[in-house]
């Protein structure tokens, strides 16, 4: 048993490297030791970066369908206690909340759907990834078949460990993670209740941040789902309801716990301390375990061997912040994809370190941020300060509560095409999406009006680089493209751009193609 490439782990990463690796005709094996599909209630938030990335691999739908739908612009209050009016409003910048919301559990079970009906992807479940070894032309590594007890040794040209925030890959590599502060002990509840003191599933969407005597609470509502969070911990408490279990009454609440602090075995006490006596009594659905840190690994890389999503780095709550972990395999996957098809020089695999690596770390900081800021607000009122000393202390930090989720994509979008940024979203005349018209593999936008491209495409297929050559020359797109010329990668990021036709038309496709860097 060889393989191209050998994914460890079907997650939502893994699954989307397999799927993004077959649009380019790459077959993939991909093993993951569990037989059973996921019961884990926890809701992913999936921008509208990540629905694009989504879209081009025919997915984007399965989210709609399984999840709650697109999530509108949320304001967000702060008050000192529930029953106070906010100390201050802050509503959100347009185009923030283009988010979709799907139980993690439900999109876990739709993309190994997917990989069980794909030619290209042999998934093989029930087999675990025990030990590696790092070959001058590849990897071998060792999976344990479950249901026969029988070891293989399996060669692969390339190795991806998309097997989560404990991976075994990552140890086998002995690469560690760096972290910034101490991990924090936590114990997530899962439950349904419908006392009245908690946040209505209907009405306008809002965040509700409520200072407390130890935390401050994060109270967010979107319609369906909603979420509630402890942020002094931190902890949350979201509604995982109608998508996951067919009504609006099942929350998470992830509960800090103090080092010394032993884990109570009453989830329900451990509730009633930190929502109040009178909590409606609640009924369980299932309690986990966890400790976390914003972390991220020190490498991605390891010669034939990379990681990605949570094996690559762990934030809090992993759900918020799924863009960068499916970024990371659309990344890989792409060019993963042009190496085994021969188009790609050694600096294409190297730039996906170099470009995710310090996504992850920029998207760290702004959950830092984001969280330093709910614990502040939440020692402040505990201390008593003034509602009006709190909203100025507020307006300094200009609070984005989905400023993490955003950085996921490592650079955001804009209005400029500009080489390094994401193409700008765009219409054309008659209202179809011009992303809808790029090609598979690079695409070389034309706006020149003289079809200034076609020669370049033809140029680069004579070296064998997969160039589609799309002139436009509706105005809708000319209106938002300030670039006449622009070559697309297939993640949707430019990868170069001019106002003419370049004098080195070579080097260009030399830089591009990771031949020179």
């Amino acid at each position: 048993m060889t393989t191209q490439v050998l994914i460890v782990g079907a997650g939502p990463t893994g699954a989307v490297l397999a799927l993004e690796l077959a649009r380019h005709n790459v077959p993939s094996l991909v093993v993951e030791r569990a037989v059973a599909p996921p019961r884990h209630p926890g809701v992913d938030r999936l921008t509208g970066h990540a629905m694009g990335l989504l879209r081009r691999l025919g997915l984007a739908g399965l989210v709609r369908r399984y999840g709650s739908g697109a999530a509108e612009p949320e304001d967000v209050e702060w008050r000192t206690r529930l029953d106070d009016e906010p100390v201050l409003v802050s509503p959100q910048p347009p185009g923030t909340g283009a988010d979709h919301r799907i139980p993690a559990a439900e999109l876990t079970r739709r993309l190994r759907d997917e990989l069980r009906g794909h030619p290209l992807v042999d998934l093989r479940e029930g087999w675990t990834f025990t030990g590696l070894r790092v070959e001058p032309d590849g990897a071998v590594a060792t999976i344990l078949d479950g249901a026969a007890g029988v070891r293989h040794a399996v060669p692969a040209r390339y190795l991806v460990g998309c097997d989560g925030a404990q991976s075994t890959v990552r140890r086998c590599l002995e690469v560690p993670m760096e972290s910034l502060g101490r991990p924090a002990r936590h114990c997530s509840v899962f439950f349904r209740s419908t006392d009245p003191r908690l946040p209505a599933k209907n009405g306008t969407p809002v965040a509700v941040i409520v200072g407390g005597v130890t935390s401050s609470v994060w109270l967010e509502r979107v319609g369906e789902p909603v979420w509630l969070g402890w942020a002094g911990g931190p902890a949350w408490l979201g509604r995982v309801g109608d998508a996951a279990h067919g009504d609006g009454d099942s929350w998470v609440a992830h509960l800090p716990v103090a080092p010394e602090e032993p884990v109570s075995t009453d989830p329900v006490a451990m509730l009633r301390a930190r929502l109040g006596e009178g909590l409606e009594v609640p009924e369980i659905l299932g309690v986990a375990q966890w400790d976390d840190a914003l972390a991220v690994a020190v490498a991605y890389r390891r010669g034939p061997v990379f990681l990605a999503g949570e094996a690559a780095h762990r934030f809090h709550p992993a759900g918020e912040h799924a863009d960068t972990s499916l970024a990371d395999a659309v990344d890989l996957g792409w060019k993963l994809a042009a190496a085994i098809n021969g188009w790609a020089g050694p600096g294409l695999l190297a730039s996906y370190e170099s470009e995710r690596r310090p996504s992850a770390l920029l998207d760290r900081e702004l959950v830092a941020r984001t969280l330093e800021t709910r614990r502040r607000f939440g020692r402040l009122s505990a201390a008593g300060a003034a509602p009006e000393i709190l909203a100025g202390v507020l307006r300094q930090e200009a609070h984005r509560p989905d400023a993490g989720a955003l950085a996921g994509s490592g650079v955001l979008a804009g209005s400029r095409v500009r080489s390094g940024g994401r193409a700008p979203a765009a219409r054309l005349d008659g209202g179809e999406a011009l992303a809808d018209r790029f090609g598979r593999e690079l695409t070389l936008v034309d706006l020149t009006g003289e079809l200034a491209g076609a020669r370049l495409a033809a140029a680069a297929a004579r070296r064998g680089i997969p160039v589609t050559h799309l002139p436009v020359a509706d105005e809708s797109v000319r209106s938002q493209w300030d670039r006449p010329l622009a070559l697309v990668r297939p993640d949707g990021h430019v990868a170069w751009c001019a106002d003419t036709v370049p004098a080195d038309w070579d080097a260009v496709l030399d830089l591009v193609s990771g031949k020179t860097t």
